[in-house]
């Protein structure tokens, strides 16, 4: 086991090197590789860690990008989703927009005492299902993750009072029978760092008609839950280490950032520099 694991993390890391000599980062003197023969590689060597992993029983990594509504997550995902080989599941918004032809997001937004129960529960439902699905390939990138769907925006609702305890109870009960019973772990937690203020010009810049009536009191209490849960570590145990991007720059600079973080992000064993 020990003797897969170690080969599992050679070969990932040859991903990440090679994949990044495919970006548009500078290349290293002496490994420039033709574009069409980078990107053979590259899927050569995620088969063959997939093999590897399957063979001896090594488990895949999962990151999970944190962070409060228009802090950057999507961009995250894309950019990485362009510039390496990992399995990328955005947050499942669409399914939140129409369950059955019900938009279940933009009822919350209108009325949380009313709908912040029920969209929470089908949020933990869908997001079970992106920690649960299988792999395709030995990294997996997550916007979000069941963890902070509780901690964060289910607590949220608690504190504000539109949640009543029964609801939150409930919600809690099963939270952690599925944390108990069912693989939901994470191996890195990439946390972007946003004030509020950043955070609502970007949202009323991208125009979405469900954010269309967030308020800046909204985005300063999230943004509270998520310092105390993954900068103090004093809100809820924290389900691995966590790297934090500032991420209230323009986005080239944080491009840059993602650029200087790529092998903290896609070797998630490096944990060294992380909380």
């Amino acid at each position: 086991m020990e003797r897969g694991s170690a080969l599992l993390k050679r070969m990932l890391w040859w991903g990440v090197r090679i994949g990044r000599c495919g970006s548009s980062s500078p290349k290293p003197a002496g490994f420039g590789i033709p574009q069409v023969l980078n990107q053979t590689l590259v899927i050569l060597i995620v088969t063959l860690t997939i093999t590897v992993h399957m063979r001896h029983g090594c488990r895949c990594a999962v990151i999970c990008v944190e962070g409060n509504i228009a802090s950057g997550k999507t961009t995250c995902l894309d950019y990485f989703a362009k510039t390496s080989s990992i399995e990328v599941l955005t947050e499942p918004v669409l399914k939140w927009r129409n369950v059955r032809g019900h938009n279940l997001l933009g009822l919350m937004y209108q009325d949380s005492s009313r709908w912040g129960i029920t969209l929470q529960t089908y949020i933990q439902l869908t997001m079970l299902d992106q920690h649960t699905r299988p792999m395709i390939s030995p990294l997996r990138m997550m916007e979000r993750s069941i963890h902070s769907a509780k901690h964060i925006f289910v607590e949220n609702l608690y504190r504000s009072g539109k949640m009543p305890e029964v609801d939150y109870v409930v919600l809690t009960e099963w939270f952690e029978w599925i944390t108990k019973n069912t693989n939901v772990s994470v191996d890195l937690i990439v946390y972007l760092q946003t004030s509020p203020e950043t955070c609502y010009e970007r949202l009323k810049n991208r125009c979405r008609e469900e954010e269309k009536i967030i308020a800046m009191e909204y985005l300063e209490a999230i943004h509270q839950l998520y310092e105390e849960w993954l900068i103090k570590q004093t809100l809820f145990k924290v389900p691995s280490p966590v790297l934090v991007i500032q991420a209230d720059n323009d986005m080239q600079k944080i491009i840059e950032k993602y650029e200087e973080n790529r092998d903290r992000i896609l070797t998630p064993y490096n944990m060294q520099h992380c909380l």
